[in-house]
């Protein structure tokens, strides 16, 4: 249903809007709205990725339904650079908004190829813009500020208004010697800050880090040194859409006189977007798994996705030996040139200890200069606010921890303002008052095989208590008038093996057989009445007796 004219969260004429309903208060899924005008401009459409508390949904999204039903004062959807955690959602989510999507090449690239994966190739209106572009979309004045990050092309995006220029910062880092794409634009950070800023919408990912994030150019020199080290077959895993580690490892490989190869599909179609827009010619010498597999061992460079612990990807099968290409042998290294995402860090434990098991070496950041962040730490922080000196500064792209500490270095550099958003809240960034004007409803959306389900849904909420609890199914058969016509036949399933099983379920059944004598003849013909009794004397059997709550699912045939 559309809203009225009336609608309280409406962007008003006199002020500027902004609302996040993914990425504040979390690493992944950004969302960001800037509303004015009566009109809404969104930033980013990412995802974040399922655990083992969410079984059976691998992507999770923001639930954009305060969006959708203002769908008609969506102006567009602008993309600040090409990481899942930007535009993962995009195929899942579009439908539902149908608004322009504007990005530069490379990141349009990255976007088109998920559209025709999802059989949207010619419905979005995809809006390629120059690296350093300006546009207008709606009552907003935009420019993309070109910065660096681990994938070419990232911006800041610069909001102008009739009210004053907003700051977004997406995800950055300064890198006077990048391996790919230009440096952060310097000069033009500047002038926006002499120009004056109202706020700055800020990255806080490594807001906890002291120092300097480091530079690319760095790894290159460790990774040279760490392949003439290395004697036998090397893989190294990375973030897929990491292409300036791409370039790092093919250069590293080429002066030791190896080969690379990709393993993963995900690491194939950004490789290839990278050659065809001119980041990644080595792309072109890389041989396939089968001819990596066939060369001697010291002379290849395996590049994998699986550096989270993910249990699709390659690392993770080849770990198994479940991968249909490639197996790893003892004495083999595996580089894990990455950091750990707060969360992963159990699945990342559980591959690692896999692969030492089948006598392979393995180095992380903690072992060896393997890796360096795409995000800004503490000292990039002060430096990009002393340059801006925004009047508020708004943490997010990271936990509450993170933001907290990214307040406190904008305070320390004299921001006058600082407010730490969440997920839903409507903040008014000016002119003049910065306060939380609303809270809107917000949530998270689940991928559960090809639907979108919302992550409280019934069936997201069984699926997690079957997997801690088991489940119990008893099929019971009466007659019309409510007498038991042959004795219930029960399924335990996740709750105790086969031998145990059979003892228990005779207990289940001499327990509900109980519970439907002691029921009133005239409610034995009622079915709900019946399924309810049954089902809580088998539940309060099973967990006086087990301590187990299983899911009960209680089938009656009537005869």
């Amino acid at each position: 249903m559309k809203p009225s004219k009336k609608d309280p969260h409406r962007p008003p004429d006199d002020a500027v809007w902004f609302l996040s309903l993914g990425g504040a208060g979390e690493i992944g899924m950004n969302l960001n709205l800037y509303g004015t005008a009566g009109k809404w401009l969104m930033v980013d459409c990412g995802v974040t990725f399922g655990d083992e508390t969410t079984p059976g949904i691998e992507l999770i999204m923001p639930d954009i339904s305060f969006i959708t039903d203002r769908r008609d004062d969506l102006v567009g959807l602008v993309v600040t650079h090409g990481h899942e955690d930007h535009i993962g959602a995009i195929e899942h989510l579009w439908p539902q908004l149908k608004c322009p999507v504007y990005a530069t090449k490379f990141t349009a690239e990255l976007i088109r190829a998920k559209l025709n994966r999802a059989d949207l190739k010619n419905q979005v209106r995809l809006i390629e813009l120059p690296v350093g572009g300006k546009f207008e979309i709606g009552p907003f004045q935009a420019e993309m500020v070109h910065v660096t990050h681990s994938i070419p092309e990232s911006h800041m995006l610069a909001i102008k208004t009739k009210h004053g220029t907003v700051l977004h910062t997406g995800d950055w880092k300064f890198d006077p010697e990048p391996m790919v794409g230009e440096v952060t634009d310097e000069a033009r950070l500047k002038e926006l800050g002499r120009e004056s800023v109202m706020a700055l919408i800020g990255d806080s990912t490594n807001a906890l880090v002291a120092g300097h994030s480091g530079s690319e150019r760095e790894i290159q020199d460790s990774f040279n040194k760490l392949f003439g080290q290395i004697k036998k077959r090397i893989i190294v895993t990375c973030f897929a859409s990491n292409i300036a580690r791409l370039k790092v490892i093919a250069a590293a490989a080429k002066k030791h006189g190896r080969y690379v190869t990709l393993v993963g599909r995900s690491l194939w179609r950004n490789a290839e977007v990278a050659e065809v827009c001119g980041y990644l010619p080595e792309f072109n010498d890389f041989l396939s798994e089968n001819e990596a597999m066939l060369s001697p061992r010291d002379k290849i460079v395996i590049i994998s996705t699986g550096c989270q612990g993910e249990a699709r990807s390659a690392l993770a099968r080849i770990a198994t030996s479940d991968h249909p290409e490639v197996e790893l042998e003892k004495g083999d290294t595996v580089i894990f040139s990455s950091r750990d995402i707060p969360g992963n860090e159990k699945l990342i434990a559980r591959l690692q200890n896999r692969l030492i098991a089948m006598g392979v070496e393995i180095l992380t950041q903690e072992q060896a200069h393997v890796h360096v962040s795409g995000h800004p730490a503490q000292d990039e922080l002060t430096e990009l606010y002393q340059w801006i000196r925004p009047k508020l500064a708004l943490p997010v792209h990271g936990e509450a921890r993170h933001q907290m500490e990214h307040a406190r270095i904008a305070k320390d550099c004299q921001v006058p303002h600082t407010l730490i958003p969440a997920n839903g809240q409507i903040i008014r960034l000016g002119p003049g008052i910065h306060e939380v004007v609303a809270e809107v409803p917000s949530g998270r959306w689940g991928l559960d095989g090809k639907m979108l389900r919302r992550m409280d849904h019934a069936a997201a909420k069984d699926r997690r208590k079957m997997g801690y609890n088991g489940v119990a199914v008893i099929t019971l058969v009466m007659d019309k008038r409510g007498q038991v016509a042959q004795e219930p036949y029960v399924t335990l399933l996740g709750l105790v093996d086969e031998e145990e099983g059979k003892s228990l379920q005779g207990d289940v059944v001499a327990t509900v057989l109980d519970a439907l004598e002691a029921m009133p003849k005239s409610t034995r013909i009622d079915d709900a009445a019946v399924r309810h009794a049954a089902t809580q004397a088998a539940r309060r059997w099973l967990n006086e007796a087990h301590g187990k709550k299983p899911v009960i699912e209680v089938h009656l045939v009537r005869i």
